[in-house]
């Protein structure tokens, strides 16, 4: 299953603008979305692009959803070309979970290749789309190999967090707790973006944002009624508040679209220690 590929390109005017917006010598920076399934990571990749290019910038979408069936965007490199659940199934005599499971661990048998098709675009980001179930990303270690195989000192990571699992404070710690053990998995620059957040009514996109910037403010609501879900919610929020892992949540949505220069604005922090866009 292991093949060396052309990369391919989007056509059209907005290829070339992206093409001729790459500057010699320039870093290719590989930006990871995560979430669960049905957090919208496929849906936010395609808007961040669309915005990019907007911006003069080049990027390029790799797919690592070998069992993925259908997609707002067409990838550049698509990890289907080297690996399917589908062929996985029929030839090891496999059901669906399981075949995602080994799927994802083949993915590690062809990074190499992976990279080499990458190190043929000259483009200013990569878009890493990474499995709808996070733990076969997260939780596997050929995410790591493949990460290594890219560059590992030029990754970051978006996590999307569920909007409906965060409307309650116990479910936005979990959110929290979740993002916080795949920073730990990777330990690369990592964001935490609520996805979909044109769902949410606006009281609960306040609160969420309150409990964002303020942990006062989740502290008050987790211990607005107390029982024993609302001890355990604040003992681990003290828990990821003392480590550190407790950070701003951006909102984002890729229907609106919102939040997408926000999300630029972390990475270029990161990896730049500030914005590189001009000011209108």
């Amino acid at each position: 299953m292991t093949k060396t590929l052309t990369p391919r390109r989007p056509r059209g005017v907005a290829s070339i603008i992206r093409a001729a917006s790459f500057l010699s010598g320039d870093t290719m920076r590989f930006i990871y979305f995560v979430g669960t399934a049905g957090s919208g990571k496929s849906s936010l990749i395609y808007a961040f692009q669309e915005w990019l290019t907007l911006q003069g910038l080049d990027s390029v979408i790799i797919n690592l959803d070998p069992g993925v069936e259908h997609m707002p965007y067409q990838p550049d490199i698509d990890i289907r070309d080297w690996v399917r659940v589908d062929d996985v199934m029929e030839e090891y005599g496999l059901g669906p979970n399981g075949a995602q499971i080994v799927a994802a661990d083949m993915m590690a048998v062809n990074a190499k290749d992976l990279a080499e098709s990458v190190e043929k675009f000259r483009t200013n980001y990569v878009l890493v789309d990474t499995p709808g179930q996070i733990e076969l990303f997260a939780f596997r270690q050929s995410s790591q190999v493949i990460m290594e195989e890219l560059g590992r000192e030029d990754s970051c990571l978006v996590f999307l967090a569920d909007p409906n699992l965060c409307k309650t404070p116990s479910g936005f710690v979990s959110s929290i707790m979740l993002a916080a053990t795949v920073h730990f998995r990777f330990n690369v620059p990592f964001f935490t973006v609520l996805s979909k957040s044109d769902l949410l009514k606006e009281e609960d996109l306040e609160a969420i944002t309150g409990w964002s910037d303020s942990p006062d403010a989740l502290y008050d609501a987790l211990t607005g009624k107390i029982d024993s879900r609302a001890v355990l919610s604040i003992e681990l929020f003290k828990a990821l508040e003392s480590i550190g892992a407790y950070r701003k949540v951006i909102p984002a949505s890729a229907t609106e679209p919102s939040g997408l220069e926000d999300i630029y604005d972390m990475v270029q922090e990161s990896f730049e220690g500030g914005e590189d866009l001009a000011d209108d």
